[in-house]
């Protein structure tokens, strides 16, 4: 049954453009031209080829297990259904450092810019694809929701939304506390402000599951860090996010422990309510 499956599939790719049928779907992982350190995968919907105008651009960056080619798989329904396109970057371990797991997550690692890798990597996209590379819906999953809410903060007016998952690290929006914790020296680290009306234009979920208790990960004695478990620094970060005016969409998911994919049908519902606007 497999080999007889696998020649339908070069069969049926025999009657097409090869390379329209190699970006199309769930695509391959392609190093981004601009540093070939890093990669990205797509899923690419069948509305794709009728579509007349740019298909919105969802994001997904992963955590630190970096499942990034996972997470685009249980957005390939999502995708069909709402006619957008999925990408999913990989920012690998070690690549200043050796074994170093962390460095994206504060946008700055090692003196790589994360933020300008996947800015990057979209602008790439939307040259090879009919997509909204302007105003991103964005969702990060526990490294991926560190990276998610800092970008949100450095680059609010190129996201329609962001979904940030169950960070075990927050940067709260203050103007007495540098970075990373607090935002009070974003100028003089990244030479850009924080932009509150911005941010506020910017649709917020944050997501996390009510059993997601563990602290053997997270535990910084002396830092305040919101709480000591993931449920509470996010409680943290939303009383923070509507003390400065920014409205967000807060989820606990019932009985659901640190587990990625258990939390993405809430941000796609979230994502659903954004696109259905």
């Amino acid at each position: 049954m497999t080999g007889s499956a696998s020649v339908r599939r070069y069969d049926s790719a025999r009657v097409l453009d090869p390379v329209e049928f190699y970006h199309s779907g769930s695509t391959a992982f392609f190093a981004s031209q601009k540093d070939q350190r890093f990669s990205y995968c797509l899923y690419v919907p069948a509305a794709y080829k009728t579509a007349t105008t740019p298909l919105p651009l969802v994001v997904l960056v992963h955590g630190t297990q970096r499942m990034a080619e996972r997470y685009r798989n249980e957005f390939r329904d999502f995708a069909e259904e709402h006619a957008c396109v999925v990408l999913a970057p990989l920012f690998p371990a070690g690549i200043v450092v050796p074994g170093d797991l962390h460095g994206y997550k504060k946008i700055d690692g090692h003196g790589v810019r994360y933020d300008h890798v996947l800015l990057d990597i979209v602008e790439e996209v939307g040259q090879r694809y009919r997509v909204n590379t302007e105003r991103l819906l964005l969702q990060g999953f526990s490294g991926g929701g560190q990276f998610a809410h800092r970008f949100a903060y450095l680059h609010p007016e190129r996201l329609a939304a962001v979904s940030i998952g169950a960070p075990g690290r927050v940067t709260r929006i203050s103007q007495d506390v540098p970075w990373w914790p607090g935002t009070a020296n974003m100028k003089e680290v990244f030479g850009k402000d924080l932009s509150l009306p911005e941010l506020r234009d910017t649709k917020v979920q944050m997501v996390v599951g009510g059993n997601d208790t563990e602290t053997w990960e997270i535990a910084e004695p002396g830092l305040d860090a919101g709480g000591d478990t993931r449920v509470e620094r996010l409680i943290s970060l939303r009383d923070n996010f509507r003390q400065n005016g920014i409205e967000v969409r807060f989820d606990i998911v019932p009985g659901v422990a640190h587990s990625g994919l258990e939390i993405l049908p809430t941000a796609q519902e979230f994502f659903s309510t954004v696109l259905s606007r």
